[in-house]
């Protein structure tokens, strides 16, 4: 488990195609290579990946088709930069949101904006993922925790300070940019409760979280 606060950026120095799916090199001069063991999970741009070799200055790690289908890392490059993560320590304290770092989806950065000291991104999301984003909630872009100011359709705004964008790769995002989505692991689970809930009792399988089922199931308090 992961909590969407990046420790250091880093870079893919080098892919290689094994038998239909992918080894990669990550390389960073600041993530503690000294405290990593082999077998370690790191977020590496939100992408869990299993540390198989060791080095100096970075690892290697193998992504699987399944990985590949679902994130950025099917177009990844050298020289491309990531967010790098080490998994969560039962000890640390929790900053961030929980994240598993199994990514649901790719979106597509729309447009960056400065927004006094900050910047204002737009990201389209999957419309299969839209209806998980609720604005004020969390949602992991390329393995930051961040909250959603609101959300149009597909599309949804969020704003990065000044810390967050010089701390990790947002601040080399431009408009058409892949990025990956993990959205809240909540969301995921009440659905699948209540679409649970539903056929049990009979009824048809549920089409998604709506108000309705939500205050039917007790998750929700009437107003006054």
């Amino acid at each position: 488990m992961f909590t969407g606060i990046i420790e250091a950026c880093g870079k893919i120095a080098a892919t290689e195609l094994r038998g239909g799916d992918l080894r990669l090199r990550v390389q960073s001069a600041d993530l503690p290579m000294h405290e990593v063991k082999l077998g370690d999970s790191i977020a590496t741009n939100g992408v869990c990946l299993t540390v198989v070799e060791l080095l100096a200055d970075g690892y290697w790690a193998d992504v699987s088709r399944e990985t590949l289908a679902h994130s950025s890392f099917a177009q990844a490059s050298v020289g491309q930069a990531v967010n790098l993560e080490r998994a969560m320590l039962a000890s640390s304290r929790f900053d961030g949101h929980i994240v598993s770092g199994h990514i649901d989806g790719v979106g597509r950065i729309v447009s960056c904006e400065k927004d006094a000291r900050s910047v204002r991104l737009r990201v389209e999301a999957p419309a299969e993922l839209a209806r998980y984003i609720a604005t004020k909630g969390s949602i992991c872009v390329d393995g930051v925790s961040l909250t959603v100011n609101r959300i149009e359709d597909q599309v949804f705004d969020l704003n990065i300070v000044p810390h967050t964008a010089a701390q990790t790769i947002i601040q080399h995002y431009r408009p058409g940019a892949a990025v990956n989505l993990e959205v809240d692991v909540v969301a995921r689970y009440l659905e699948r409760l209540l679409q649970a809930q539903n056929s049990e009792a009979g009824g048809a399988r549920a089409q998604g979280v709506s108000m309705a089922t939500l205050a039917e199931n007790g998750f929700l308090t009437a107003r006054k």
